[in-house]
């Protein structure tokens, strides 16, 4: 499968929307691991195109990483960067995050 698709019933699953209780105020979601995430796809040049940016607040702080070089050094970090953007940005995240376990 490919990263964006396996990332998004990741999201779903870890939020809890497949589930008929679902409240997005609440954590209700499933623990979720990943094996294998080295075998992964990728569509089109995305590996050599798509870049990480990180923002340190000074001038001049801006750091850029392109995802091949990313996913060389750990496959699991791609999925769980993807995961991360997938779910929203509250409170309920962290522990969203520490139930994602890739192998």
């Amino acid at each position: 499968q490919t990263i964006g698709r396996l990332a998004t019933s990741i999201a779903n699953s870890l939020r809890g929307k497949d589930k008929p209780e679902f409240q997005p105020n609440l954590d209700l979601g499933d623990v979720v691991e990943v094996k294998n995430i080295a075998q992964a796809k990728f569509t089109g040049k995305k590996l050599d195109q798509k870049q990480y940016h990180h923002y340190s607040g000074y001038l001049g702080g801006l750091k850029s990483k392109k995802m091949s070089d990313v996913f060389a050094n750990d496959p699991a970090d791609v999925l769980f960067r993807a995961v991360r953007e997938m779910l929203p940005d509250n409170k309920l995240r962290n522990g969203m995050l520490k139930r994602l376990i890739i192998k």
